[in-house]
């Protein structure tokens, strides 16, 4: 097992570092389809999905992101990617006013949930790459969840004593999600002297992309969090089987959802 998810890491991370340095329509068809997946993973997580049979909560939310993804790339301004958004919601409303009693309340709201928790705030992948400085940007949402997950798993086998979430994730130990923060900063505080500011001769940007880092890295640990907490609410161990070793994509990009829109608000204000 180790082996097996050793040999994805490796391959995950040549696929992202290839993707986020070509960035234009291949991060965005990357993402596109990542977004898919993880919102197929989530119905059938949260019950949206009826076995074996694709259903119209369904098709609201996939012609919902082909929408908004065309929004994304096309559209200059965000109000054609509002539209999409509201679009998937009253669409799913009407479904279930149509079709009622076919769908449950609580599957419709699960629908509406699973378009913006994965494919919404994985967008935000290639509007950061699209910012100011994007091309050096990006790399801090994969260091403030990847490298925050990787500082948070060595520091709490080395002196993790004292449990944060026993009844949610019984390994993370507080000492762990601090080492997570710390590291996160570190690294991107390297990253920010190193590299950014040599793309910002007139400004200094150290401290703020250390100070984004950490926002982000305490952001992606809630949001690792979060989708352990939908796998035991619906009594499911992977969201999917699709990387050997770690499971579906929200399995291994769950802090990184919630990362990436963190760190395109943050970069925007603070960085220009």
């Amino acid at each position: 097992m180790f082996w097996t998810r050793f040999m994805s890491s490796i391959v995950l991370a040549v696929i992202a570092l290839v993707t986020l340095i070509m960035g234009g329509e291949v991060l965005w068809a990357v993402t596109l389809a990542i977004s898919v997946i993880g919102y197929m993973e989530l119905c059938r997580a949260t019950g949206v999905h009826t076995k074996g049979k694709f259903n119209a909560p369904e098709a609201v939310g996939i012609l919902g992101i082909a929408a908004y993804y065309a929004a994304v790339l096309l559209a200059e301004g965000g109000l054609f990617q509002l539209m999409a958004i509201i679009g998937v919601f009253m669409g799913s409303m009407c479904v279930y006013v149509v079709t009622f009693p076919k769908y449950r309340a609580e599957q419709v709201m699960a629908n509406f949930f699973g378009f913006v928790y994965a494919p919404v705030m994985l967008s935000f992948l290639y509007l950061t790459r699209g910012l100011p400085y994007g091309e050096y940007i990006v790399w801090l949402i994969l260091i403030s969840s990847w490298g925050c997950d990787t500082c948070a798993y060595l520091v709490g086998i080395c002196i993790g004593k004292k449990k944060i979430f026993p009844h949610l994730s019984p390994k993370k130990s507080l000492e762990g999600c601090i080492g997570g923060v710390v590291g996160a900063g570190l690294i991107g505080a390297g990253f920010g002297y190193f590299l950014i500011e040599k793309a910002t001769p007139d400004q200094n940007v150290t401290l703020i992309i250390a100070f984004i880092c950490m926002i982000g890295a305490v952001m992606s640990q809630v949001g690792d969090l979060a989708a352990s907490a939908i796998k035991r609410n619906h009594d499911i161990k992977d969201y999917g089987r699709l990387i050997p070793g770690h499971g579906g994509i929200m399995d291994r990009f769950d802090s990184v959802i919630v990362t990436a829109p963190m760190i395109y608000f943050l970069a925007a204000l603070l960085i220009k």
